[in-house]
C-alpha cells in the first residue's frame, strides 16, 4: 500500500498539532533574549577576572592582618618588658 498526497497532508497535520502542544520544544521565541556564546563567554571572563582580583586581595589582607597581629605581640612584649603603660 502506497502514501498519497492526503496521507502526507494527514501526517503533516498531525506534526503540526503534536509539536504546537509541546511545551518541552525550545523555540527561537524562548531564546531569543539569552546571550549568544561569545556574549557568554565574554562575561564569564569578566566574572573570572574579578574573582581572581578578589581571591587575590583576600590573601594580601590576610597576610596583612597576619602581620599586624605578629607587631602587637611583638609591641606588647616589648612593653611589657620596659614596663611601659599604653595610652590605650
Amino acid at each position: 500500500m502506497a502514501l498519497t498526497d492526503t496521507d502526507f497532508k494527514h501526517f503533516e497535520k498531525l506534526i503540526k498539532v503534536t509539536i504546537e502542544e509541546d511545551e518541552t520544544l525550545v523555540r527561537k521565541d524562548d531564546i531569543k533574549h539569552l546571550p549568544s556564546k561569545e556574549e557568554f563567554y565574554e562575561r564569564e571572563d569578566k566574572i573570572m577576572n574579578e574573582l581572581k582580583a578578589v581571591r587575590e586581595e583576600i590573601s594580601i589582607l590576610s597576610d596583612t592582618n597576619r602581620k599586624i597581629n605578629d607587631q602587637e605581640e611583638r609591641l606588647e612584649k616589648v612593653e611589657a618588658k620596659l614596663n611601659i603603660q599604653t595610652a590605650i
